[in-house]
């Protein structure tokens, strides 16, 4: 999939260019003067497919197993901010009393971090509320689709086996420092670590983000996923590569993480729902 430029919204060329399905970062959206500067800053992706790990822990005759690639199907264009929530937009909330306050440390356009599962739904809420619109976590799929050529799942142990479990992890760990991570703890301003081939910025930087997917915990059988259980005490969280972690966690470090070093940070960003899409559109007279 491509990405095109930026493009100014309120232009009926480039309501069509969205109609027809192009991929586009969209400034100049927010229909309430004084919003937060994210809800300006969309990237519009096109419907599509691709292959994807599925998250959570998978069993095999009664044996850990490698995730299994599914094919999804994002169909209708998705709406993400092209940046994570910033420190400033998250301390309006804050002010108005409907968010815990974060990280005091961070200031100004650094990405917001110190917050949990339950900081991000409750900005979530209160950005609805403000714009009179659907604001709301990604999903793990849409977040992967987002992410494009950054996006890495789990990092896997291969086939394990029940007598002898640490094996299992030992290969983990030596799969994660095959990758070369280091510890990079502090937040850097929006854009350090560049754009992604979608246009999504800071995706897999050193701050990792919740998504609204729960963990599940799968049987899988020669037929593909045999029985499914969800824990959503617990939700995906993506980053480096993709985690886990409770959902009053604020700080990765302080545990919840399914394997690995821990995230460095936690923030996150939102969708827009279509709906609000198209009610951003007749607003300014473009339906």
């Amino acid at each position: 999939m491509s990405f095109d430029p930026v493009f100014t919204f309120g232009t009926i060329a480039a309501a069509a260019l969205i109609g027809l399905g192009v991929s586009h970062a969209i400034d100049g959206i927010s229909p309430h003067a004084g919003s937060p500067a994210a809800v300006s800053e969309l990237v519009v992706l096109t419907p599509g497919s691709f292959n994807h790990p599925q998250p959570g822990e998978f069993l095999k005759d009664d044996h850990p197993a490698p995730a299994p690639v599914l094919k999804e199907t994002i169909d209708a264009p998705l709406q993400i901010m092209k940046f994570q929530v910033s420190a400033l937009d998250y301390e309006r909330c804050v002010a108005e009393g409907a968010c815990k306050p974060a990280d005091p440390r961070l200031v100004g356009d650094l990405p917001v971090t110190g917050v949990s599962f339950i900081d991000a739904q409750a900005y979530a809420n209160w950005l609805s509320a403000r714009t009179g619109e659907t604001w709301r976590l990604p999903t793990d799929v849409e977040w992967a689709y987002a992410a494009g050529e950054r996006f890495r799942a789990d990092i896997e142990g291969g086939e394990g086996d029940p007598a002898d479990p640490a094996r299992r992890w030992l290969t983990q760990y030596r799969n994660e420092v095959a990758l070369g991570r280091k510890p990079d703890p502090e937040p850097r301003p929006r854009g350090s670590f560049g754009l992604n081939s979608k246009g999504i910025a800071d995706t897999a930087g050193n701050v990792w983000e919740w998504t609204s997917t729960c963990y599940a915990h799968a049987t899988i059988s020669s037929g593909g996923i045999a029985s499914s259980i969800s824990n959503c005490g617990v939700h995906v969280v993506e980053g480096f590569h993709r985690t886990y972690m409770s959902n009053f966690i604020r700080d990765g470090k302080s545990g919840g993480c399914a394997v690995g070093t821990p995230p460095d940070n936690l923030g996150f960003r939102l969708v827009r729902d279509r709906g609000s899409f198209v009610q951003a559109l007749r607003r300014l007279g473009l339906t």
